[in-house]
């Protein structure tokens, strides 16, 4: 038998072929070669609660390609979320906004997230939100505000908070996770502003309490300790913060493993609708996309660019200084 040689460009294509099927399950591979969305999941595309959004899901799966392309993503799972939706529905309903996508295993869910408070500094500017709906975004230190755009999830970071109260002289260690998100574009300042995923959980009414045998003890011997509050119907200080049932199935996607996430709307967007809005063209129908309940709520979205926001915060801290921290208080119950 006679041996045919083979190009070197075709031998090395071959290789890195091979090299991409080890890496990647046939089902998940074959999910990922075309840029089209399938049909199953085009099934989920909508706006109403649950659903996701065309623009939303569009934008979130290029990314997750783009970075699965690169080599930066193996994980076969990637998130968005759509801040431009309500996440108080009323009646203790949250709204389903951010979004959980596995497509190789034809997976779609939809859970509660909270936006960014904002912020109200009196007299000077009010970029707050109400916990409905979000009309206030922007990428400034110290903001608390929402910044839409392209995240990539990155550490996860779990410490102690203190201790709270389960039953009748029964306490229990609360430890709480955060995932570190890096951004790009107007969101790469991510890192900086500490923007990441966690619980909607904290303890509130904070003491001191005597227990020089936990492992947590300071060198007098004392641990934090305080109430339990569940916030996952309020709003957050700029991150994306989920129930404490959700972040229980979400952290561990992304542990050691990171994936895309993309939040929408972006600057872009907000100026798009503010002047579709202005125009009247929402009404209509034909303007961008913005969820129609919280824009007849808002009347308007704004974004705050830390350009403009961060000298304005600066300037406020500097005539409202903070008072000085006060020692945390000895717990006067037993």
């Amino acid at each position: 038998m006679r041996l045919r040689s083979v190009p070197l460009g075709v031998a090395v294509f071959c290789l890195l072929a091979f090299a991409v099927a080890l890496t990647m399950s046939a089902r998940s591979f074959a999910a990922l070669r075309s840029s089209s969305i399938p049909a199953w999941l085009q099934a989920h595309v909508g706006e109403g609660d649950g659903q996701i959004a065309q623009v939303v899901l569009e934008r979130a799966r290029a990314l997750y390609l783009k970075k699965v392309s690169e080599g930066s993503v193996k994980n076969p799972c990637y998130f968005a979320m759509d801040a431009t939706r309500p996440g108080d529905l009323g009646n203790s309903v949250l709204g389903r906004r951010y979004y959980i996508i596995c497509e190789a295993e034809h997976s779609f869910r939809a859970v509660s997230a909270g936006h960014g408070g904002g912020r109200n500094l009196k007299g000077v500017a009010d970029f707050s939100n109400g916990r409905r709906c979000a009309r206030n975004f922007g990428n400034a230190m110290d903001s608390e505000l929402t910044a839409g755009g392209a995240y990539m999830t990155a550490e996860a970071k779990t410490s102690f908070k203190g201790y709270y109260r389960v039953g009748a002289k029964q306490n229990a260690v609360f430890m709480r996770t955060f995932v570190q998100f890096d951004g790009e574009g107007e969101a790469a300042n991510a890192r900086q502003r500490v923007i990441g995923g966690h619980p909607a959980a904290l303890l509130r009414g904070m003491c001191l309490r005597k227990s020089p045998n936990s492992s947590y003890a300071d060198h007098d011997g004392y641990v934090p300790f305080g109430k339990l509050v569940n916030y996952a119907g309020g709003r957050s200080n700029g991150c994306t913060s989920w129930s404490p049932t959700d972040a229980e199935l979400i952290i561990p996607m992304v542990k050691d493993n990171p994936t895309t996430l993309y939040i929408y709307p972006e600057s872009g967007d907000i100026a798009a609708v503010a002047r579709s809005v202005a125009a009247r063209q929402q009404a209509s129908g034909t303007g961008p996309y913005w969820n129609a309940s919280c824009l007849k709520e808002i009347g308007s979205p704004k974004f705050w660019p830390k350009k403009k926001l961060e000298p304005i915060i600066a300037r406020y801290k500097n005539d409202h200084p903070l008072p000085p921290p006060q020692p945390v208080p000895i717990c006067k119950d037993p």
